[in-house]
């Protein structure tokens, strides 16, 4: 008779009633899944010699480690990471490549590890930790993918805070009836005279009236505001003390209107529709000391360079010329814009360079460099180009608009992405204007009102002023 099999001693001691069969545990490929039951041939108290932890607490999710291994970074100390796992893991386990995918922790015995392993992940449903990525900063190698946030773009107020009645006016592109000195002095050609509004106070002053026989066709400020060129539709320049409202001087030569004037430091420049551009000094007794002749059409775009050097001019010949103080021919002539060009603006940023558009079968904003004559960009705007005035407070430009939108728009330089549309007028906005302080322009139109836009931030703070002086809500009438 054979024996009964002798029952093999584990060392195990199991509490009473407990056979080693009723502690059962579930492998697949050999692997260790977990307890599958823990079964006792009682109801009463179990007791075990196993302390099984609850994971539930401890947010190891927050380690990333059933991520996708992330490729490696350039900068990233991978020697370090190598290091660390070799000293943690052994040696086999650093140099262990992965075969790729994304594994689940437990899917397989031999799953290799993610390279995210010590990589902390933001945890975003507990309290922020000192060690927390946003704390480490950048430079820390664990917080490789977070970015600082894009700076939110400044804001544009869509509706002007000032609006003035402007009767009569004109709608005529090729004038220039509104400038704003450095003294916060408002000049408006209407009709047959010229109005001076104050800014600080709202004041309105009639400066002069030409008479039924005349009328005014451009007004310009010197830089230091206490003179104002007026140009007319008989050829005449006139110029007035503003503070006084007296007429200082009257120059001829042209023999037809004067539509646009400009002035430097001690020279005023006036174009005519007698395509000829006339150079006067108030220190010499005859009517100009120069004749620039170079358009074969109407004048009526004139700028001088902050520096004083050049002199650009467009004209209804769609020429865009530039001259220097020694020549009486243009240094560079630049043609191709395909309508007359009238808005002309120099950068206050960069040295030699300037900015011009085209009218309504052209529509484009282009941009030279004037020390070789190479055109830098050209834009389209879907619309005539009435004007063009460059921030010196930012490195922005704003142009505005007719035919067919009428619109205002504010572009950032050199990308030339687009800050602002501002629309209100309905007719084409050929006027425009800046505050000294250079956060605010006006604009004028046919519709017979000026807009008063608050479009760029101070030199000090990026946030604009509401309002400048003692302007009030509401529409005023201008005189």
């Amino acid at each position: 008779m054979d024996s009964p099999p002798q029952t093999k001693k584990t060392g195990l001691n199991l509490p009473s009633g407990m056979s080693e069969t009723s502690l059962r545990l579930e492998t697949f490929s050999g692997s260790f899944r977990g307890l599958s039951s823990l079964s006792s041939p009682s109801k009463s108290s179990t007791c075990s010699d196993r302390f099984i932890p609850c994971r539930s607490s401890s947010r190891l999710h927050t380690f990333g480690l059933m991520e996708k291994a992330s490729p490696v970074k350039e900068g990233s100390n991978e020697a370090y990471s190598r290091l660390l796992k070799s000293e943690l893991f052994g040696s086999d386990f650093a140099s262990f490549s992965p075969a790729g995918g994304n594994q689940v922790l437990g899917s397989s015995p031999m799953s290799s590890p993610s390279k995210n392993m010590l990589r902390f992940k933001t945890d975003h449903s507990g309290p922020s930790s000192p060690f927390s990525p946003s704390i480490l900063g950048h430079d820390s190698g664990f917080s490789s993918e977070i970015s600082t946030p894009p700076k939110p773009p400044r804001k544009v107020p869509k509706t002007p805070h000032k609006v003035l009645d402007a009767p009569s006016l004109q709608d005529d592109f090729y004038l220039n009836l509104v400038d704003w000195s450095s003294q916060n002095m408002l000049a408006v050609g209407l009709g047959t005279c010229v109005y001076l509004w104050s800014a600080s106070n709202s004041k309105v002053t009639k400066l002069c009236d030409l008479g039924p026989n005349d009328g005014v066709c451009s007004v310009q400020w010197t830089r230091e505001g206490s003179y104002i060129a007026v140009g007319t539709s008989l050829g005449q320049v006139q110029v007035w003390d503003g503070t006084q409202c007296k007429r200082v001087r009257t120059m001829g030569g042209h023999q037809t209107r004067t539509g646009v004037l400009a002035w430097n430091s001690r020279i005023l420049a006036s174009g005519s529709r007698d395509r000829n551009i006339f150079q006067h000094d108030l220190r010499v007794s005859s009517d100009y000391i120069s004749k620039l002749v170079g358009h074969k059409s109407e004048v009526c775009g004139l700028k001088w360079s902050h520096d004083d050097r050049e002199l650009a001019s467009g004209g209804n010949d769609n020429q865009l010329l530039v001259w220097n103080q020694h020549s009486q021919q243009p240094i560079l002539k630049l043609t191709e814009h395909t309508a007359a060009v009238k808005a002309i603006a120099w950068s206050p940023h960069q040295s030699g360079l300037l900015a011009s558009g085209g009218g309504t079968a052209d529509r484009c904003i282009r941009f030279w460099n004037t020390t070789n004559g190479h055109q830098l960009n050209s834009v389209d705007t879907g619309s005539q180009v009435c004007n063009l005035a460059w921030s010196k407070n930012v490195n922005e430009i704003v142009s505005t608009h007719g035919y067919s939108q009428n619109q205002i728009m504010v572009w950032k330089y050199p990308s030339m992405g687009k800050v602002a549309t501002l629309t209100g007028h309905n007719m084409r906005v050929l006027y425009l204007a800046m505050s000294p302080d250079g956060q605010t322009i006006v604009t004028g139109a046919g519709d017979e009102t000026l807009r008063f836009w608050n479009i760029f931030p101070s030199m000090k703070t990026p946030t604009p002023v509401k309002d400048i002086g003692l302007w009030s809500k509401g529409r005023t009438q201008i005189r």
